[in-house]
């Protein structure tokens, strides 16, 4: 399997500084960083760890809940994803990822309600993504038929 790389370009100090994450391997994309955007409500067309990490759960978990359900003997129509990770301060401190919430509705055909609730379970479990994040005390799944 292969390796994929990210790079950040970072100048100043954490409040006055910022950076550039440039995604490497793929190619598509250079995208703005700093740290008084990424703990402010609104992003400003900035991005953050927590945005890409939402970025890389929620389409992890699609492509595993997807094979789920293939293995259940469903096909999926369409999976809409949304990956909610949330940013607090940490009791040690600092900050710390402090939970995540994965939210699918999904079109399948072939398996009923209650096999799709196994199969977005077992995906949560076994989805790479989420097993990189194990330390997050908190990581919910709301799953439901569209």
């Amino acid at each position: 399997m292969p390796t994929r790389t990210a790079r950040t370009a970072w100048t100043g100090t954490l409040q006055e500084g910022s950076g550039q994450v440039e995604l490497t391997s793929s190619g598509v994309g250079k995208y703005d960083v700093s740290f008084p955007k990424r703990s402010a409500e609104e992003a400003d067309g900035t991005t953050s760890p927590e945005e890409l990490i939402a970025a890389a759960h929620s389409s992890c978990y699609a492509m595993a809940l997807s094979a789920q359900i293939g293995n259940a003997g469903g096909t999926p129509e369409s999976l809409d994803v949304t990956a909610d990770v949330t940013l607090g301060p940490d009791p040690a401190g600092g900050f710390r990822i402090t939970g995540i919430k994965l939210t699918v509705r999904g079109r399948v055909s072939g398996i009923d309600a209650d096999a799709f609730q196994a199969a977005a379970a077992a995906a949560k479990a076994g989805c790479p993504v989420s097993k990189a994040l194990a330390g997050v005390d908190n990581i919910t799944l709301d799953a439901a038929l569209a």
